[in-house]
């Protein structure tokens, strides 16, 4: 019987995996993603390369996590999105560690706050917590119980009042 080796490396994203990225994202999330209220702030700016990564099986793409620059009400924080792993690598935690691994670079790039809209069962256990109920206006319709984030400064909470747009 053969066994099966995955080799998955996680790496900074770079120009290279702009294609690849566009395909596992309209893979997971159709063409409905681009009316979404977090593409819309993501459409306003460029999303921080340094601070987004993709993790790669044997060489191939099939995970990715963007990280683009955001005004929070006064937080100078990160909007984390899209999260997005291949179906065939689903389940494996792939995507945990990718939140994990950006997480850690915005706070160590001095990072405020990493916000997202998303899963409160999935998020919370890695380190989100809610954001005050209507606290951020968002360039469309979102659900405020999905609003999320993991704070890295002191008095971040009261300070996400406001509207959330890019940060150049």
């Amino acid at each position: 019987m053969q066994m099966l080796k995955h080799d998955l490396v996680y790496l900074t994203e770079d120009a290279s995996h702009d294609a690849v990225i566009e395909l596992i994202n309209a893979e997971a999330f159709g063409p409905g993603r681009f009316a979404k209220a977090a593409a819309r702030i993501r459409e306003q700016g460029p999303h921080d390369r340094s601070l987004s990564f993709v993790c790669a099986d044997d060489g191939e793409t099939i995970a990715s996590v963007r990280m683009t620059p955001v005004h929070a009400g006064e937080v100078k924080g990160h909007l984390l999105g899209p999260l997005a792993v291949r179906p065939s690598h689903k389940n494996r935690g792939i995507g945990r560690e990718l939140v994990r691994i950006a997480v850690e670079a915005a706070r160590r790039h001095g990072s405020e706050a990493v916000i997202l809209v998303g899963d409160p069962p999935y998020y919370m256990p890695l380190g989100f917590e809610r954001v005050s109920y209507d606290a951020l206006k968002f360039p469309g319709p979102v659900d405020p119980g999905r609003v999320l984030v993991v704070p890295m400064a002191e008095g971040v909470h009261p300070r996400l009042k406001g509207t959330i747009g890019w940060r150049g």
